[in-house]
């Protein structure tokens, strides 16, 4: 029997937040697609979230950063009618700061944060419209909206995705699908051990569990948010900085160099 809420795919599921955003999801009845390259962790996630909570768990094995791969998820979400809701979270951290990095690993960084990201999130925003139907989560990071204070590449991928988010969420208003980017800070999962830094060298106080960003995530969601930042409480500090870069509007594009530059003519 398929959910009556649909099936929601979700990529970068074998662990963290994508992980997280099966269980959570899985609970709440919605069939599963689950992405990643680990094939046997996604099948172990599968067997238990489908027994745990009555639901069907796919699994589709895919390398993100291989254009193949992408144009196999690509295809999944164009032809699968049951799909429903498109949690687009798979992606990579820096493993040092930018002048330290080595330039073939950004360029992974890149096809998998941006270049698939991007083709993945515009094929179901396409598909999805068309059927005036359905939902897009795009994991972005707090990073894009400060740049300064991390790897300049890794940043620049999250702000493309939140940046990718606000302009789709203008072209689906009118066609019932909802989306939404969630601006995760530090949080608790395997990214730390996969770089070889552990999350005991930070401050506890700003290291959010996994468990606690994504369903403050899923409740952002279900209030209509379209930017989700877990830890921000007072919500009018992002309405006040959203009228602030509201207001460069009228001044970012003119025929003449702005009088402060001193340029005559």
């Amino acid at each position: 029997m398929t959910s009556k809420l649909g099936t929601a795919l979700v990529t970068g599921a074998s662990s963290g937040i994508g992980a997280t955003y099966a269980d959570r999801l899985a609970r709440r009845g919605y069939d599963l697609i689950l992405v990643a390259r680990d094939a046997a962790r996604l099948g172990e996630l599968a067997d238990k979230l489908a027994k745990a909570y009555g639901i069907k768990a796919d699994v589709l094995r895919a390398d993100l950063s291989d254009r193949a791969d992408v144009l196999k998820v690509e295809d999944r979400l164009r032809t699968d009618e049951a799909i429903t809701l498109f949690v687009n979270n798979a992606g990579i951290g820096p493993v040092t700061s930018l002048l330290e990095s080595d330039v073939d690993y950004l360029d992974t960084m890149v096809a998998l944060n941006v270049t698939a990201a991007n083709r993945l999130a515009v094929a179901a925003a396409q598909t999805f419209a068309r059927r005036r139907a359905g939902a897009i989560i795009n994991t972005a990071s707090v990073v894009a909206l400060a740049p300064q204070i991390f790897n300049g590449t890794y940043a620049a991928t999250k702000a493309f995705v939140l940046s990718l988010t606000e302009s789709l969420a203008a072209e689906l208003k009118d066609k019932n699908v909802r989306i939404q980017a969630v601006l995760p800070g530090l949080t608790r999962t395997e990214i730390f051990d996969r770089v070889g830094r552990s999350f005991n060298d930070l401050d506890q106080g700003m290291v959010m569990d996994v468990t606690d960003l994504v369903d403050a995530a899923l409740a952002g969601f279900d209030q209509g948010e379209i930017v989700t930042i877990p830890a921000l409480a007072d919500d009018g500090i992002w309405n006040a900085y959203l009228a602030a870069r509201g207001a460069l509007g009228p001044h970012l594009s003119l025929r003449k160099p702005a009088a402060r530059y001193g340029l005559s003519g």
